[in-house]
């Protein structure tokens, strides 16, 4: 487990000055944490525009290899605050509502655009814009308790926010995410498990552990081919078969010229276990 692991901790400053959420670092992994627990950790115009400016920063952050995105207090995210973005989005004109959601979007672009896996770690609430951030991220792991609610149509707006119409039902399935769209009702741990939302479900005293072994698991892999892979999971969605397949024999051909690659070989040779090294 990961907390039986020795790994030397760095201070958050050494990746980010985070100002609005919470960063820790221990080795190759970096720890989000949505951190306002007394509010089921809501996101406002600000945590929408440095995590964005964070994940665009991780795309030169070399010495990141896995990313980890939680909660704090038992909830993973309750989505826009009320009060700090709901409020003032009633009375904006159309220019600023559009700069708004283009913002929100652009999160998950950068979520999705970053090389390092990420992997959301769920627990209680994860609703709105949070659930958007779940389902913007590589890896999900549950807990139990957990609920997920694409709750756009309870507030009178539309379920195509964030990209959920286009990602949503790559991951679910179409019918499934018509479901939850429209209706804005929760997903149950059991329904996200079974559907392929959740990759695994683990108990909330152990969810932190259980993501941070994967991310140190996937931190020790192949830290290019894993970018490659992400990279080509992201592109492919809009491919035809032929074409995603000729794109995946240019990204192997690249990854094959790798020192990761050359490295599993020798390993392979000597009966050792690879040492990868990201290059």
């Amino acid at each position: 487990m990961a907390g039986e692991r020795q790994v030397k901790s760095e201070p958050s400053t050494a990746v980010w000055q985070a100002k609005h959420f919470s960063l820790h670092v221990e080795g190759k992994v970096v720890t989000v944490t949505l951190d306002r627990p007394e509010r089921k950790n809501p996101l406002t115009f600000e945590s929408y525009a440095e995590l964005r400016d964070f994940f665009r920063h991780l795309v030169g952050e070399g010495s990141v290899k896995a990313v980890i995105l939680t909660g704090a207090g038992g909830n993973f995210s309750s989505g826009g605050d009320v009060h700090d973005i709901i409020g003032p989005l009633v009375g904006m004109a159309m220019p600023d509502l559009l700069k708004f959601t283009r913002m929100t979007g652009d999160l998950v672009k950068a979520i999705r655009g970053c090389p390092q896996p990420v992997i959301a770690a769920i627990d209680g609430v994860c609703a709105g814009a949070g659930a958007c951030l779940a389902m913007a991220s590589d890896l999900r792991i549950g807990t139990p308790r957990s609920k997920v609610a694409f709750l756009f149509a309870r507030v009178g707006l539309a379920g195509c926010d964030m990209g959920a119409c286009a990602i949503l039902p790559r991951i679910i399935g179409l019918g499934r995410a018509a479901e939850l769209l429209f209706t804005g009702r929760s997903m149950s741990a059991e329904e996200a498990a079974a559907w392929g939302f959740y990759n695994r479900i683990a108990a909330p005293d152990a969810l932190v552990a259980e993501a941070s072994s994967l991310a140190l698991s996937l931190a020790e892999g192949p830290t290019f081919a894993h970018a490659m892979t992400k990279r080509m999971l992201d592109q492919e969605m809009t491919m035809g078969i032929a074409e995603a397949i000729e794109q995946e024999a240019q990204a192997q051909a690249i990854c094959m010229q790798s020192g990761d690659f050359r490295r599993a070989y020798e390993a392979f040779v000597k009966k050792t276990k690879p040492a990868f090294e990201g290059s």
